[in-house]
């Protein structure tokens, strides 16, 4: 019998502590993604519903603001990923054009919080891949699978269910919220289109950086007209409630956080595994949010709600398959 020589154990000794090492990295990844994406969703719902902060424009133009400065710290200073610059005018009106449609969406979805529960906000935001099928359809003549498309229909039909079921529906809310998933769609598909050449493209990081000040810019004067009194009111909060300037900057900071994790994320994992995650982090949140905010739920919300999941799971699955 061949006895392994102390290399060989040293070696696999090395290899078994490299791999656990980063099977923990990736762990600890996941978790913080998780606790990112779902603490800025609920921290949103608990200032704009259950704090009397009903101010969804200047929150996200507070997301924007520290979107852009982290960016530059981490971009320049800390140099998490290359610097890349923009080369041309055209590619800063691409940008440009990407940061106003992110904007809306953020927007549509902050707004939609004040009106509906985490849980059925989650409900029609898991509908984005119908909404990405059909844009890709009407802009760029990208055809999938029947079988594929076949897949959507629960995804519809699980939300057209849960809406019926849902004790806390509110029009304005919902055509909000469909709006929000329909822009975050719009936008993944018009980044395909505007930035496909190689001398243009950009790591979500560098998008962020461009894109973050941007918004800021585009949403400052809309905050002035549509919310003239959130300086007042704000500020009147924050002397009421000795916690509301941390709250406001922890969610700040989150909001970041949660576009720099799942840059990572995406890097050290597959798309099948981001896919995956992202299934579940709906539903976490989903019960996460009705544990603390304790908004009634139906078993008919429940099923639409699990109708839709499992059919973004199939879409995802025959897409794979039907490439």
């Amino acid at each position: 019998m061949n006895k392994k020589n102390p290399d060989q154990k040293s070696d696999m000794s090395s290899s078994s502590s490299s791999s656990k090492k980063q099977t923990l990295f990736i762990s600890s990844l996941i978790i913080s993604w998780y606790t990112s994406n779902i603490g800025v969703l609920l921290l949103n719902k608990f200032l704009l519903s259950n704090y009397g902060f009903k101010f969804p424009i200047f929150l996200t133009m507070c997301h924007m603001s520290a979107c852009a400065i982290l960016s530059y710290v981490s971009i320049v200073f800390l140099k998490l990923v290359p610097l890349q610059y923009l080369k041309s005018r055209t590619q800063f009106m691409k940008v440009a054009t990407l940061s106003i449609v992110f904007c809306a969406s953020v927007v549509g979805g902050n707004v939609s919080l004040r009106y509906l529960p985490v849980s059925f906000n989650q409900a029609v935001g898991a509908t984005t891949p119908f909404f990405t099928a059909l844009f890709a359809y009407i802009m760029t003549f990208k055809r999938e699978a029947w079988v594929t498309y076949g897949a959507l229909v629960p995804v519809v039909t699980g939300v057209v269910i849960a809406s019926g079921g849902e004790p806390g529906f509110h029009w304005f809310g919902f055509i909000m919220c469909i709006s929000a998933t329909a822009a975050r769609a719009f936008k993944s598909v018009l980044q395909g289109i505007l930035l496909s050449s190689d001398g243009e493209k950009l790591n979500s990081m560098n998008l962020m950086l461009y894109m973050s000040p941007i918004a800021v810019i585009a949403l400052l004067p809309v905050t002035i007209v549509m919310e003239p009194d959130v300086m007042s009111v704000t500020l009147s909060l924050g002397k009421q409630h000795k916690y509301m300037w941390l709250l406001l900057l922890v969610n700040s900071v989150m909001a970041y956080s949660a576009n720099l994790l799942n840059f990572l994320v995406t890097k050290h994992t597959s798309a099948l595994t981001l896919q995956v995650l992202g299934n579940a982090k709906g539903a976490v949140a989903v019960v996460i949010s009705i544990l603390l905010f304790r908004n009634p739920v139906t078993v008919m919300g429940i099923g639409g709600y699990s109708i839709t999941v499992l059919g973004v799971v199939a879409y995802g699955e025959t897409k794979r398959r039907f490439r």
